[in-house]
C-alpha cells in the first residue's frame, strides 16, 4: 500500500500541474499556492481594464472639480512610462517637499517598510478599538496592480509599487480619498508561476523622494511630488549577481547619505550602498546571497549598525562601509529567509524563519572592538514563514506559521496559540494587534501574554493577502494583488 502510495502521489502532482498550466495557457486562469503551498485559484492576467477605467474615472473627476472651482489645475496622474536614462545618471532637481523627521508619526508619516523602525510597530495616537460589527468606517476601496509591496506615507500621500500589464509602476494616492496622483513606470515583469507576480518591495520614503526597487532590480529615486525620475540603477546588473527565485524583496533603507540595497553578488557585492542624493556607488560588501528581508539601523553593543539577514546567516555591518562586526548562521531551506529580526534590549536579537526551521534569541556582545554572538534560545514555537512578529513588554506576538502565537521573548516558551489566521501579517499598535489575515479581514486581538482574546474581525479585501498593513495619521491601509482599501481607525 505504501509503495502504491508513492507512486500515485507524485502522478496526481504531476497530472494537477500540467492541468493548471494547460488552463493557465488557454484562459489566463491559474491555479497558485497560498502560504500553506495549498493550491487556489488565482486569476491571471488581472482586470486591468477595470484599474485603468478607475483611474481614468478618477482623472476625469478631478479635472472636472477643477474646471468647476476655477482653481489652477492639478497636474494629472503621469502615465506609466519607460524612461531611458543610463544607469546612474541624475536627472531631476531636488525636491520641492518639506521633510519630515520619524518623531512625526502622528502627522501621517511612515516612511519605511513596517514603520520607522521597521519593526511592525505604530506608535502615533491611540487607535480605535471597540470596532463597529460591519468593521471600521472605510473611506475608499479600489482596484490596484500585482504585487507583495506595502504602503508608505508622508504628506498625506500613500506610496506603493505595483504590475500593471508589463511594467512596474511606483504610484502615489491621496490617502483621504485614494485618487491617484502620479504614476511613473518601467517595462519590467517579474513572473512566479506558485508564488504570485509582480514587485515585493515596498518603497522608502526620505526627504521628499521616494526609493523604490523592482522585483527585477530595478532601483529608482523619484521627487515624491511629482513623481520625476531624479537617477537609476540596474543593482543586480551593476553587482554581478542573479536574481533569486521569488525576486529581490528588500526595501531600500537610508541611513545617512547612503540608501543601502541587498544584491547579493559574490565577491562583495552582497550589500551595496549609493549616494542617496545623486545615485553615486559608495560601496559595495559581504558574499552572501540575498535574503527576502530588508536591511535594518540597529544599535547592538552601543555600536550602530546594519543588522541584516541573508539566505544563509544574520550579520552586523559597520554604516560606513559594510564591514562585517559579527555574524550568526541561519540556514533555511533554499535560503528563504523572510522574516525581519527583532532587537531585544541592547544585545540580544530575535530570529525566526519557516519551512521547519524556527526561532532563536542571539546576544551579541563587545569586548572593545570585538563582538562575538551566543545562543541564549532555540525552538520551533515561532515559525514565520511569510510575516515578522511583533515585541510588546517581553513577550513576542506573531503568527507560527498560520497561527497567531505569543512567546516569552526571554525563554522562548510558549505563552499561548490560537487564531487560524492564514499566512498574512501583524501590526502592534498600543496594546493590541491588528492581524490582516491571508484571506483579506483585519482582525483585532488583544496583546497579552495570558491567552488569546479576539475583540473584533472584519472583511476587508478580497483574495490572496501576504501585504503588510500599515497606519498613519488615523488611517489603516491596507492592499493586496487585486485591490485597495482605507479604513478610519481613529478614537471617535
Amino acid at each position: 500500500m505504501f509503495k502504491k502510495i508513492l507512486i500515485i502521489v507524485p502522478v496526481v502532482l504531476i497530472v494537477a500541474l500540467a492541468g493548471g498550466y494547460g488552463l493557465y495557457k488557454v484562459t489566463g486562469a491559474r491555479i497558485g499556492l497560498d502560504g500553506g503551498m495549498r493550491p487556489r485559484f488565482v486569476q491571471l492576467p488581472p482586470d486591468y481594464a477595470s484599474l485603468e477605467a478607475d483611474r481614468a474615472r478618477q482623472q476625469a473627476e478631478a479635472a472636472k472639480a477643477t474646471a468647476q472651482s476655477g482653481a489652477p489645475g492639478t497636474a494629472s496622474p503621469a502615465a506609466a512610462a519607460s524612461d531611458g536614462s543610463r544607469s546612474g545618471e541624475a536627472t531631476g532637481a531636488s525636491p520641492g517637499e518639506t521633510a519630515v523627521d520619524g518623531s512625526a508619526a502622528s502627522r501621517g508619516y511612515w516612511p519605511d517598510f513596517r514603520g520607522p523602525s521597521r519593526d511592525g510597530r505604530y506608535v502615533g495616537p491611540p487607535i480605535r478599538t471597540d470596532w463597529p460589527r460591519g468593521g471600521l468606517p472605510r473611506l475608499w476601496k479600489q482596484p490596484v496592480g500585482l504585487g507583495y509591496a506595502s504602503f508608505v506615507t508622508a504628506n498625506g500621500r500613500a506610496f506603493t509599487i505595483e504590475q500593471r500589464r508589463r511594467q512596474e509602476v511606483v504610484a502615489a494616492y491621496d490617502i483621504e480619498s485614494g485618487r491617484e496622483i502620479w504614476t511613473h513606470g518601467w517595462d519590467a515583469q517579474f513572473v512566479e508561476y506558485m508564488g504570485g507576480d509582480g514587485p515585493r518591495a515596498t518603497p522608502t520614503y526620505h526627504e521628499g523622494r521616494i526609493y523604490a526597487l523592482g522585483a527585477i532590480g530595478e532601483l529608482r529615486c523619484l521627487d515624491a511630488r511629482t513623481g520625476a525620475l531624479i537617477w537609476r540603477h540596474d543593482i543586480l546588473a551593476e553587482n554581478g549577481a542573479a536574481n533569486i527565485q521569488w525576486g529581490m524583496a528588500g526595501s531600500p533603507l537610508i541611513v545617512d547619505n547612503a540608501v543601502i540595497v541587498l544584491p547579493g553578488g559574490p565577491r562583495g557585492h552582497s550589500v551595496a550602498a549609493y549616494d542617496k542624493k545623486t545615485g553615486q556607488p559608495m560601496w559595495q560588501a559581504q558574499d552572501d546571497e540575498a535574503g527576502y528581508t530588508s536591511p535594518m539601523l540597529v544599535t547592538l553593543g552601543g555600536v550602530r549598525q546594519l543588522l541584516i539577514v541573508s539566505a544563509s546567516r544574520a550579520i552586523g555591518l559597520t554604516v560606513d562601509a559594510g564591514r562585517l562586526l559579527w555574524d550568526y548562521p541561519w540556514v533555511t531551506n533554499q535560503g528563504i529567509n523572510v522574516s525581519q529580526p527583532l532587537v531585544l534590549g541592547n544585545d540580544r536579537v530575535f530570529l525566526s524563519a519557516g519551512y521547519d526551521h524556527g526561532a532563536a534569541v542571539v546576544e551579541v556582545s563587545r569586548t572593545g572592538d570585538r563582538f562575538t554572538t551566543r545562543r541564549i534560545w532555540e525552538n520551533n514555537r515561532m515559525k514565520n514563514k511569510f510575516t515578522s512578529s511583533v515585541l510588546l513588554n517581553g513577550y513576542i506576538y506573531g503568527l507560527d506559521e498560520a497561527i497567531l502565537a505569543c512567546i516569552d521573548a526571554a525563554t522562548g516558551d510558549l505563552k499561548w496559540k490560537g487564531g487560524r489566521y492564514g499566512y498574512g501579517q501583524v501590526l502592534l499598535a498600543g496594546d493590541h494587534l491588528i492581524v490582516l489575515t491571508e484571506d483579506g479581514d483585519l482582525v483585532l486581538v488583544k496583546a497579552t501574554p495570558e491567552r488569546h482574546v479576539e475583540v473584533a474581525t472584519f472583511p476587508a479585501i478580497d483574495g490572496k493577502t501576504w501585504n503588510h498593513p500599515m497606519i498613519a495619521d488615523g488611517r489603516l491601509l491596507v492592499r493586496n494583488l487585486q485591490e485597495m482599501a482605507a479604513f478610519d481607525i481613529r478614537v471617535p
